[in-house]
């Protein structure tokens, strides 16, 4: 007998930011001159103090099996942090280590979502969420938010997407890919609305850290009657520039986090115990380099969207927080550019990456054709060369 992969993988899309960003590093290796804005990668280092503390574990012989669910330590750090950044109180039994914010929300979505059930997803979405719904056999429901909304999700959007089999709700504040901050009004008003619908919640919070113009990052669980029904996600990747260290939590009702626990401990086990010293460091040590990154992306965004709002055919809201800016490039529908036709975001990027030299990621991977996303956590030099290469071939086209 032939192997054959199943069904529920053979649906499953590979994740489409992964792979433009793998495309455009190949044709870098290639030779290529591409710029790569492509990624949601800080483009810092690693802050000093947090490597001297994986060598130190690694000096100490901490290279050992940890408890699947992330060391003691850790999790008495993730419990510190949570509690100074959201006010709440969680013990080591409410929070798991995972390997990744993605493994963290990979582990929730098949503790909560049973075979049938509806989660609501608001759209543009991370690109993770719909398929690994679909992966715990779930259905996906999307959620459209009122343009005039600017990415910001609200009750009016969910009433009329909430159907019979909602179950749940997946919350990204800030988004990836608008950048939109969830504004605390109505925020509680979300949550009274999942308390009257008895939903659950799974709080993706990877981007707190990092917000602009005086937004308040406000966790949905410190609502009235929210912390026993919600997941909260997080990591250090992105605040601490920590992405390849893969060290992600989830803090919740210990019940679904011990089911989390088990599912981990069956599957990778624990992460990598040097990355879990690291992230004691990254957590408990001096924050001054997360505000310090956080103030020069404000700086790239505050530029880049000055730029990108110049460029003939292109527009983009204000991001409140993450790093990413969320282009409409609607006015290019139907037009040809370099001899190819635009139908979508998908052509335009492709146009951007062959003609122009720099790689966004195409809006279709977010639920939304007529979009692009930009990241701008790269230098100042590189956002300018970037957006003088946009500019350029865009303004030439009649």
């Amino acid at each position: 007998m032939p192997l054959s992969v199943t069904d529920r993988l053979q649906q499953l899309s590979p994740s489409p930011t992964m792979a433009i960003d793998a495309k455009v590093k190949s044709l870098i290796r290639e030779g290529r001159d591409v710029i790569n804005l492509t990624a949601g990668e800080p483009d810092f280092d690693t802050p000093s103090a947090i490597r001297q503390a994986a060598v130190a574990a690694m000096e100490k012989g901490e290279t050992r099996y940890t408890p699947a669910g992330g060391t003691q330590e850790l999790k008495r750090a993730v419990s510190d942090r949570l509690q100074k950044d959201t006010g709440l109180t969680y013990q080591p039994e409410e929070i798991l280590v995972s390997v990744g914010a993605k493994h963290s929300l990979y582990n929730a979505v098949m503790a909560l979502v049973s075979p049938g059930d509806g989660v609501l997803v608001p759209v543009p979405y991370w690109v993770t969420y719909p398929e690994q719904v679909r992966l715990a056999e779930g259905i996906f429901e999307p959620v459209n938010i009122a343009a005039e909304r600017q990415g910001e999700l609200s009750t009016k959007d969910l009433e009329v997407a909430i159907t019979p089999k909602s179950r749940g709700l997946i919350l990204n504040s800030p988004s990836n890919p608008s950048g939109a901050v969830i504004e605390s009004g109505e925020l509680q008003a979300i949550a009274e609305f999942v308390v009257d619908h008895d939903l659950w919640v799974l709080s993706d919070e990877i981007y707190g850290r990092l917000v602009y113009e005086g937004a308040e990052q406000r966790s949905i669980a410190s609502f009235r009657g929210m912390r026993e029904r919600t997941i909260v996600i997080n990591g250090v990747s992105k605040a601490y520039a920590m992405t390849g260290w893969r060290i992600g939590y989830a803090a919740g009702p210990k019940e679904v986090i011990a089911a989390m626990a088990n599912l981990q401990s069956q599957s990778t086990s624990n992460p990598s115990s040097i990355s879990q010293a690291a992230a004691v460091a990254a957590l408990t040590g001096d924050q001054a380099p997360v505000d310090t990154m956080r103030l020069n992306f404000d700086q790239r965004r505050r530029y880049t969207l000055e730029r990108i709002n110049r460029i003939t055919g292109l527009t983009a809201a204000t991001p409140k927080g993450a790093f990413y800016l969320w282009v409409d490039l609607s006015p290019w529908l139907g037009k040809e550019i370099a001899g190819r036709r635009i139908e979508n975001g998908d052509d335009l990027a492709f146009v951007l990456l062959e003609e122009a030299g720099v790689g966004v990621v195409p809006g279709s991977g977010f639920g939304v054709d007529d979009h692009f996303r930009l990241s701008y956590a790269t230098s100042m030099k590189l956002l300018a060369d970037a957006m003088d290469r946009m500019q350029r071939l865009l303004s030439s086209v009649e």
